[in-house]
């Protein structure tokens, strides 16, 4: 893995995302693909999340974002790249802001 391939993600989930086992969903998708980020709600009903790992599988986690789990219901999903920092250290799910 070159530093280069490494990109960081911040995404903003809007819809039927709280209260539906999303963070857990984010949680296990990340952790599966080999992601180092977060994941949280926000007081107003959107579901956050910022992960870095390589693009190739940063594009495939956005993806699985986009569907999200069955109860839930995404209706809009905006994203910006960014480098990668280096500084985040497994996946987990931050309190509510």
């Amino acid at each position: 893995m070159t530093p280069s391939s490494l990109a960081r993600l911040h995404v903003t989930v809007d819809g039927l995302v709280q209260g539906v086992g999303f963070r857990a969903f984010v949680v296990d998708q990340a952790q599966s693909l080999g992601l180092n980020g977060w994941v949280r709600n926000r007081w107003d009903g959107k579901v956050e999340a910022l992960a870095e790992g390589e693009r190739q599988v940063l594009d495939k986690f956005l993806a699985l974002l986009r569907r999200g789990p069955r109860s839930a219901h995404v209706s809009e999903l905006t994203f910006e790249w960014q480098d990668a920092l280096g500084t985040l250290d497994g996946f987990f799910v931050r309190r509510t802001e």
